[in-house]
């Protein structure tokens, strides 16, 4: 049995917090004969700084190959709004689907800390490619 490729991870700092963003292809899932091909992400919150910060907001800009764009916007991130102490981490999974093979994802968090400040943290750029990210677990 041949050995799977790694998939690419993506990751930025940005005001203390990182987030690292691995995507994959879920080929079971897709049907491209109906164009429609899915995309999960795993991402990863960890407040590597030195104060605590609140998740309140996410917004997301999905570009698909064929020149299609989407934007989501919304409240936490898969129904929370974590508060992640220095050192604390968040993990989700999400996905999308695009209408073609390729494409990219980047987006940003808004955090507030407990002082009231408000500040963004950038969601890296990451790519979304039937040939580099397969995978069906």
């Amino acid at each position: 049995m041949p050995a799977r490729s790694q998939r690419p991870y993506y990751h930025r700092i940005t005001h203390g917090i990182r987030v690292t963003v691995r995507p994959s292809y879920l080929a079971l899932q897709s049907r491209p004969e109906a164009g429609q091909w899915v995309f999960a992400y795993r991402v990863r919150i960890e407040n590597v700084g030195e104060q605590p910060a609140q998740l309140l907001t996410r917004r997301w800009t999905i570009h698909d190959s064929i020149g299609v764009d989407s934007e989501v916007e919304g409240e936490g991130v898969v129904g929370e709004q974590p508060l992640l102490h220095p050192g604390r981490v968040h993990e989700y999974r999400s996905f999308c689907v695009l209408r073609s093979p390729r494409g990219r994802m980047v987006g940003e968090y808004r955090f507030v800390r407990p002082d009231g400040e408000r500040f963004t943290a950038a969601i890296p750029e990451f790519q979304l490619r039937v040939e580099e990210t397969a995978d069906d677990d």
